[in-house]
């Protein structure tokens, strides 16, 4: 990824340089957000023994925090808008310093619980912190590729972080991984404290309410997008290791993860030296391609050679699709792109819940096989709402 631009500025010209260690920053800021909610994940074997509980109530780890996320992430963003962002956000890291440290000593399964709540509020805050801080630390003509760098934490932590975690918790327990992850925010809390700029919030006068900021042209079909794009990504997602079973290929689930994760860093490197200029076009490539490998899964589901060349595709244009929206939200919000991006959180989080809940019933009474046409329509109509936003949202470049 570049790391530096030159900018004309009159009659003269100044060489404008990404301040990579601030946003690299914010990058191990998503990256400790992603691995603590997917960690118990891979480790629930071993968090059911220690906490002398069944694995289906140890999966409700996962499910409070994103309970926490979804709760927390627009009443504590609007509560906190003219709170200085740099104290805020260190704020959001010491709750998984806090959230981490209990899980690690914890024996009781509610303390454990209310620690992942705990963790899934911060994590709310924090989400709707990072693209507009990246965004403030750089020119207008810059904040695409600031939002990619400081968003390459989730895909790194999604393709490299959890399967790194189960392998640890089986050599150091799984007490020891989330001590680990307790140290690492707190080294990260020391980073943020010397390397990451502080912003002033907004001003009184400058506080937008939830509805105005809502009913801002381009915001609605922004979250719209999200919504209905990340249901399709998730339906999918929670539902790999039987749509495998079906295909024959479970055996090999660890390696089509593999795959896609790789494949997701490589849609963010992409999307990161492009989105600047072509965040459109990018927007309706991403969602064409992600059409394209459904259509491929649903056709040729049967066939291992097409199923991994499906999930690269796949892959690619999940990448990055988080920077994406999160960018044309920050751009289309301006001000109140904190706000905005709360929202966007908060339907990131409502289609993860939606995609276990659709993608069951479908597992349930179609069969893996419905998956393909289900998703084919969800991105046809996210395809049909970015073409529409061609004037706010998604705009056409130079707009």
């Amino acid at each position: 990824m570049e790391i530096s631009t030159t900018t004309t500025l009159g009659t003269g010209t100044k060489s404008a340089r990404l301040p990579i260690a601030s946003l690299l920053a914010l990058a191990l800021a998503g990256f400790v957000t992603i691995l603590t909610e997917a960690l118990p994940a891979g480790l629930l074997p071993q968090i059911s023994a220690g906490l002398e509980v069944s694995e289906a109530l140890a999966g409700q780890l996962v499910t409070v925090y994103a309970i926490g996320s979804l709760a927390a992430a627009i009443p504590m963003t609007a509560a906190t808008q003219g709170v200085r962002r740099r104290p805020l956000l260190l704020a959001a890291i010491a709750g998984f310093v806090l959230a981490n440290t209990v899980t690690t000593f914890s024996s009781s399964y509610g303390l454990t619980m209310m620690a992942r709540f705990l963790a899934g509020v911060s994590a709310g805050l924090l989400w709707a912190l990072l693209a507009g801080y990246a965004a403030r630390m750089v020119s207008a003509h810059q904040k695409g590729r600031a939002i990619a760098i400081a968003m390459v934490g989730t895909p790194l932590a999604l393709s490299l972080g959890v399967p790194a975690g189960t392998f640890l918790g089986k050599l150091v327990g799984w007490r020891m991984c989330f001590g680990i992850m307790s140290g690492l925010a707190l080294l990260l809390m020391v980073w943020v404290r010397v390397k990451v700029p502080d912003f002033a919030g907004q001003s009184a006068g400058k506080r937008r309410s939830l509805g105005h900021i809502f009913t801002v042209a381009g915001v609605r079909p922004v979250l719209f997008v999200v919504l209905v794009f990340v249901l399709a990504h998730n339906i999918l997602y929670t539902y790999i290791t039987p749509f495998l079973a079906a295909a024959g290929m479970v055996e090999r689930t660890d390696l089509v993860l593999l795959v896609f994760g790789a494949t997701s860093l490589m849609g963010i490197w992409i999307i990161g030296v492009l989105i600047d200029r072509h965040l459109r076009g990018l927007t309706l490539a991403s969602t064409a391609l992600f059409g394209l490998s459904a259509l491929a899964l649903g056709a040729a589901g049967d066939v291992p050679a097409a199923v991994y060349a499906a999930v690269a595709a796949w892959g690619l244009a999940f990448g990055g699709a988080a920077t994406l929206f999160q960018t044309a939200i920050a751009k289309t919000a301006g001000d109140a792109a904190d706000v905005a991006q709360s929202m966007l959180v908060t339907a990131w989080n409502m289609a993860i819940a939606g995609g276990g809940i659709i993608g069951g019933v479908l597992l349930d009474y179609l069969g893996v096989a419905a998956f393909s046409p289900a998703l084919l329509v969800l991105l046809m109509v996210t395809f049909v709402v970015v073409w529409a936003a061609r004037q706010h949202g998604f705009p056409a470049a130079g707009s």
